[in-house]
């Protein structure tokens, strides 16, 4: 035991720690005082403190346990999903929280990002390094993971539906694919952004009728202020506009610790949550806001270094899942607060307000650990239930 804790990585401990410190403070700034949510800060002491336990017990099980057992654990995912759809609490328009005993909630879209991770990567790692066909292997995998990103896009949930898709990309890239197959995939996807956006442009009416019609009028809501600023509703400007104001007043160094003029006066919607970045900017600054990707970046380098380092075939697989993951979140909403991506409703990584979001974070960095501490052998010693007899190629 006490070698294994020598092995825990300490700048991933150190970073982790830093992100909390910056969380905490950052939400108990656009939440004292306010009805309903003071305390807020409290909540995520409490939703850290079993982060960690999550952490620290991941750390110490053995990836390659999960790994074994993956068709299961999929199978638990999808069954999550399914009893959503019916049985979901909706919140901001998307069904997808399960209210569990004791007040608390679950998202299980959320959590199903760590397991398609963990069962794609024991798809992939049965293949052996051999090259993937496309038939064969791509095509299969796409629909595993198509299915998910459907159940998830009818509940509502367009961000936690797309980091399917981002996950799916990073591990396909380095489960071995084909060099003009991912080529060809990029064209498509590129082609079909560019298509689909020009579309949007062009045909903006009429799909606003039928997404209207479809009931997803509050799509319109986030694409018309990326895309067709001149023809968005007010309400649809507000929350983006509001933010890139705040963004702005910042400058180099902000305006100071709750002394941001737009988050203290509520201008900006969701500043304890999806919207926290805003507050980091106005608040801290660029400088603020590039010491907090510094501290994203090293925690992404740390985990890449440890993927490099390992010798079993999972742990890699497993790693460039969980910084796909993370490096969409980031992106995605930082993006959307600076014109660069729609607004989704994703949460920042390790500082938005939310438990779902901050377990699953903790837990995935505690695979990261866990590959660390037992993907130094070379035999994956992969078991079988179904698993054996459920290849790529049978799906």
């Amino acid at each position: 035991m006490l070698q294994k804790i020598k092995k825990i990585d300490g700048a991933i401990v150190v970073v982790l720690l830093l992100l909390m410190v910056v969380s905490i403070f950052a939400i108990y700034s656009v939440t004292h005082g306010r009805e309903k949510l003071d305390g807020h800060h409290i909540r995520m002491m409490m939703y850290y403190a079993i982060g960690f336990v999550a952490f620290i017990g991941m750390t110490f099980l053995d990836y390659r346990i999960l790994v074994k057992y993956a068709i299961y654990i999929y199978l638990f995912g999808i069954g999550m999903l399914v009893l959503v759809s019916f049985l979901g609490e909706t919140k901001n328009n998307a069904q997808g929280w399960l209210t569990l005993p004791g007040g608390l909630s679950l998202q299980p879209a959320e959590l199903f990002k760590l397991i398609l991770i963990l069962f794609l990567a024991a798809m992939l790692v049965r293949k052996n390094k051999s090259k993937l066909l496309f038939w064969r292997d791509v095509v299969p995998l796409g629909l595993l993971t198509l299915f998910p990103f459907l159940i998830v896009l009818t509940q509502n949930d367009l961000g936690n539906a797309l980091s399917y898709v981002v996950i799916l990309a990073g591990l396909l890239w380095i489960g071995n694919i084909k060099y003009t197959h991912a080529l060809i995939g990029l064209v498509i996807v590129a082609s079909s952004a560019i298509a689909g956006i020009m579309s949007y442009i062009h045909y903006h009416d009429e799909i606003k009728t039928f997404l209207t019609d479809i009931g997803r009028s509050h799509w319109i809501e986030r694409f018309d202020p990326w895309l067709v600023p001149e023809k968005a509703t007010e309400k649809a400007k507000y929350h983006t506009t509001n933010a890139r104001i705040a963004i702005a007043s910042g400058g180099m160094s902000g305006d100071g610790y709750m002394k941001g003029d737009s988050v203290q006066t509520n201008r900006v919607p969701y500043t304890y949550s999806d919207s926290i970045f805003v507050q980091i900017a106005e608040e801290f600054g660029f400088v603020g806001a590039a010491l907090l990707l510094l501290l994203y970046f090293i925690l992404i380098h740390r985990m890449i270094l440890i993927a490099l380092e390992c010798k079993d075939r999972a742990g890699p697989f497993l790693i460039v899942g969980i910084v796909a993951m993370m490096l969409y979140q980031i992106f995605e909403n930082i993006g959307a607060f600076i014109g660069l991506m729609p607004l989704t409703g994703i949460t920042l990584p390790f500082i938005s307000f939310g438990g779902t979001s901050l377990l699953i974070n903790m837990a995935s960095i505690g695979l990261v650990m866990s590959v660390r501490l037992h993907g130094q052998h070379e035999e994956e010693d992969l078991p079988d239930p179904i698993i054996n007899h459920v290849s790529v190629k049978s799906v």
